[in-house]
């Protein structure tokens, strides 16, 4: 795992991180935390070490916090995983195998795929929009994953910063593995169950965010 940065969007995730935090800090990879310069109860609450590396977000928004954080890592391998808990890091090292035993270039988690797969999380609406979106981009885009709003994902770090995402908030769970499969990237999945979050509430609004999300698959049909 040393050629590896795990990318950690933390925004207001004062009580959830630090207990996230212990439990990965016997994985040897790197760690990157990604928060705004004003969550200061965020910030008090992580002791850095040598593999933690505190970046504050110059542009807000979660889709920001990820081509940030990705941007500045210096490993081959990166991996998005939330402060939160509830993205499984006992996946990491068969996700990380099968990502450089496959030659894969981005594989995602998916809560969807069975066996292994599910979650803590999901209620009907959840799961509506997401079974909604993965079917939009399975028919309009191609893409073969199972899971399009997870960002659980492993991948090639050089790869992903060429392909120039511009989506600063939810949005860039979409254009992320659209545009990876229009420029011939080999995307694969690997079932993941999610846990409920550690502590705090969800920043993702449904009805709002998936809004957004929707238009940004219409615009990236017709503007390709």
């Amino acid at each position: 795992m040393h050629d590896l940065s795990l990318i950690i969007p933390a925004k207001y995730e004062s009580e959830s991180l630090p207990v996230f935090l212990d439990e990965i800090k016997d994985f040897k990879c790197k760690k990157i935390i990604v928060l705004e310069e004003t969550d200061f109860q965020t910030i008090k609450s992580i002791n850095i070490n040598e593999n933690i590396k505190l970046h504050y977000q110059k542009k807000k928004g979660y889709g920001a916090a990820i081509l940030e954080g990705i941007a500045i890592a210096d490993t081959k391998y990166f991996c998005i995983i939330n402060a939160d808990g509830s993205m499984n890091p006992i996946y990491l090292d068969r996700m990380l195998e099968k990502l450089i035993s496959e030659d894969i270039d981005f594989l995602f988690a998916s809560r969807y795929e069975k066996p292994g797969g599910g979650s803590e999380d999901d209620n009907f609406v959840t799961l509506f929009g997401n079974h909604f979106f993965t079917l939009i981009g399975n028919l309009f885009f191609n893409l073969k994953i199972t899971d399009i709003l997870y960002t659980y994902v492993i991948g090639n770090t050089s790869k992903f910063n060429e392909l120039n995402l511009s989506s600063r908030d939810f949005t860039l769970c979409v254009e992320f593995p659209i545009k990876a499969n229009r420029k011939g990237l080999r995307l694969s999945t690997i079932p993941s169950f999610e846990r409920n979050r550690i502590a705090g509430t969800k920043k993702v609004n449904a009805f709002r965010d998936g809004l957004l999300i929707l238009i940004k698959m219409i615009k990236m049909f017709f503007l390709k």
